[in-house]
């Protein structure tokens, strides 16, 4: 059995040990991919050197929502050069954030709407995050889906029906974290066992919102055993048979990263 995480933050653990043992961790845990995520275009080389040193790590490059005002050339061409690094297979994640609003709206949508632009210039998938911002982010994918062939994932998906139903329709996937399984995500998890099985990955957003059985700890990429088991359970198949399907659908997704014929030791 082999899972991916397809979304965590690797450069926010301290370089070193710390991080080798956690990668460590997450192979011995059947955890056969990771995508970590660029935040900061600023901090895209330590991103990008991650994935250079592991032949199982994948990067995005891409700006937050939180980091829209403060990060400096967030230009479609800028993105789309960065990301023809052999290693970089996403774009983002970008999105809105009316939650912390750490940025003006004006300015996320703006630099929103620039990630959408480098994704479809270079075929790479969008990965979007969204907070309080549902109908203003379905409107933005809306139009930036006209102007031309875009996909992507809705990650951490902890909002509403409506959104989930509009993403599936322009043939974006759903990334499901640790929230699935705390104690007041009924709602979630009712999604959950509507979404099409060919559209769902897994996620731990590590080093935040770490599963149940494990909350309070720091998360980590091994920890998304716990979210795909619990996923497993809501559709009504096996941990084996969630593995398979939602490892295709990463590799489906992000086309660009390729599987290793074996996992390193």
């Amino acid at each position: 059995m082999m899972l991916v995480d397809s979304h965590c933050h690797l450069d926010y653990l301290p370089s070193g040990p710390v991080r080798a043992e956690t990668i460590a961790r997450a192979r011995r845990a059947g955890v056969g991919a990771i995508l970590t995520i660029g935040t900061k275009i600023t901090e895209f080389p330590a991103v990008r050197a991650i994935a250079e040193e592991n032949p199982d790590v994948w990067c995005s490059v891409g700006i937050h929502p939180h980091e829209a005002a403060a990060e400096p050339d967030t230009s479609a061409e800028r993105l789309a050069n960065l990301a023809g690094h052999p290693k970089v297979v996403g774009i983002g994640e970008t999105g809105l954030d009316f939650y912390y609003e750490h940025s003006p709206r004006e300015r996320q949508v703006e630099v929103f709407r620039a990630h959408a632009a480098a994704a479809r210039a270079t075929g790479l998938p969008l990965i979007v995050h969204t907070r309080d911002a549902d109908p203003e982010t379905a409107g933005v994918l809306r139009e930036e889906a006209a102007k031309g062939p875009l996909t992507g994932v809705i990650h951490c998906f902890s909002t509403g029906r409506e959104l989930a139903e509009m993403s599936i329709e322009l043939g974006f996937y759903i990334s499901i974290s640790g929230i699935v399984t705390f104690k007041n995500a009924e709602p979630l998890r009712a999604i959950v066992r509507d979404l099409p099985l060919d559209r769902i990955l897994v996620e731990t957003d590590a080093p935040y919102l770490a599963p149940v059985p494990l909350r309070g700890k720091q998360n980590e990429p091994a920890f998304v055993v716990h979210t795909a088991a619990e996923v497993a359970k809501l559709k009504g198949v096996s941990a084996e048979e969630i593995a398979e399907i939602t490892t295709a659908n990463f590799y489906r997704l992000f086309a660009k990263a390729t599987p290793l014929a074996a996992a390193p030791a």
